[in-house]
């Protein structure tokens, strides 16, 4: 064999030998799968607090209200898992509604209280333990406070309004949307 081609098949050996020592180096029950990755990432512990020195529009958002709920006034808040916040024309019923268990006397305190513990009243029709119990613990004092004075305001004209721009999308595009969708 010529010198040449012994350099060859040494490298070319090695080259091999790399590469499956390479591929071994980690043993693939240590890596996380893409599926765990994603699972760590809705962890309570990985969602930022909101601090209240936020927009109101960012203090909904990045507390995720917007995806269940349907909130006047915040961009995008148009979820339907659970009721409208506007608790402003619903706050005082819900309050008087004889399922109601909890300790709060006016609607602010109510807000509060459903935030800290969600499945102390659910709203009929809407499904129980939907709304993580965590959501207190990821919202400061002057965030929740924030958060209520807005949501006890809030009344049914605000989510009319939000009716009308559905209809007149649903109009122009022909999209549908579900039934239970205010």
């Amino acid at each position: 064999m010529r010198p040449q081609d012994r350099v060859a098949v040494l490298v070319t050996v090695s080259v091999v030998l790399m590469t499956v020592v390479w591929a071994f180096r980690e043993p693939p029950s240590s890596r996380p799968r893409t599926e765990e990755a994603a699972t760590d990432a809705l962890k309570p512990e990985k969602i930022p607090l909101v601090t209240g020195e936020e927009s109101l529009v960012d203090m909904f958002t990045r507390s995720g209200c917007p995806v269940c709920h349907m909130i006047p006034g915040i961009p995008g808040a148009t979820g339907h898992v659970g009721p409208p916040l506007v608790l402003g024309t619903t706050g005082v019923q819900r309050l008087k509604d004889p399922e109601y268990r909890g300790e709060a006397k006016t609607v602010h305190e109510y807000i509060v209280e459903s935030v800290l513990e969600p499945q102390r009243f659910v709203v009929q029709g809407y499904p129980p333990r939907t709304m993580p119990t965590w959501y207190g613990s990821k919202l400061s004092a002057l965030a929740l406070e924030k958060i209520a004075a807005y949501l006890e305001r809030q009344t049914a004209g605000g989510v009319d309004s939000l009716r009308r721009k559905r209809d007149a999308y649903r109009f122009r595009s022909g999209v549908t949307f579900p039934e239970e969708f205010p």
